[in-house]
C-alpha cells in the first residue's frame, strides 16, 4: 500500500511540473499528451542501477559481496543485495582475471554476463555457452560459486 502512495505522490508531482512547464512556455506553444504509461517509462530508467542477484538468496549475495571485500574488491555495502557497487566489484576482478575488457559500470549487461560464466566455466561447473543470457546454467554456477562462499565465512 505504501508503494500505491508513493507512486501517487510521484505521479502528482510530475504532472505538477509538466503543467507549470507547459503554462511558462507561453499561449502559442503546442500542447502534447503525457505518455499513456508512465509506470513503464519510470521503470526503464531506475533499471540498471537495480539490484540483480540472479537467483541469489540474500545470504549467498552476502557470501559474495565478503569475497570481494576480502580480496580488495570494494562491494559496498554488505547487505546481501547485489546492486550497482557489488556488480562494479565484480566487474574489476572479471578484468583483473582477464575475463572482461568492457566498461566498469556496475551494468549487469551481456558482456558481465559472460565474464561471469568464463569464471564459472572450469571450477563451478558450468558446462553451458559463453552467450551473454544468465539462464538456469549460469545461475546454478554463480549459486554453487556463492554457497562455497557462505560456507567459507561459516553464515
Amino acid at each position: 500500500m505504501q508503494l500505491g502512495i508513493w507512486k501517487r505522490t510521484f505521479v502528482s508531482a510530475a504532472v505538477s511540473v509538466g503543467i507549470a512547464v507547459g503554462t511558462l512556455a507561453g499561449a502559442n506553444a503546442t500542447a502534447t499528451a503525457a505518455p499513456a504509461d508512465t509506470t513503464s517509462t519510470i521503470t526503464s530508467e531506475i533499471t540498471p542501477l537495480a539490484t540483480q542477484n540472479l537467483g541469489l538468496s540474500t545470504r549467498q549475495a552476502k557470501g559474495i559481496q565478503r569475497r570481494l571485500k576480502e580480496f580488495g574488491y570494494n562491494p559496498g555495502t554488505i547487505d546481501g543485495y547485489l546492486g550497482t557497487n557489488s556488480w562494479k566489484a565484480l566487474q574489476t576482478a572479471f578484468r583483473d582475471g582477464g575475463l572482461y575488457t568492457d566498461a566498469i559500470d556496475g551494468i549487469v549487461g551481456p558482456n558481465t554476463i559472460k565474464a561471469l560464466q568464463r569464471a564459472m566455466k572450469d571450477a563451478w561447473n558450468y558446462t553451458g555457452p559463453i552467450d551473454g543470457i544468465a539462464g538456469d546454467g549460469t545461475r546454478a554456477a554463480f549459486a554453487r560459486f556463492a554457497n562455497w562462499c557462505v560456507d567459507l565465512y561459516g553464515y
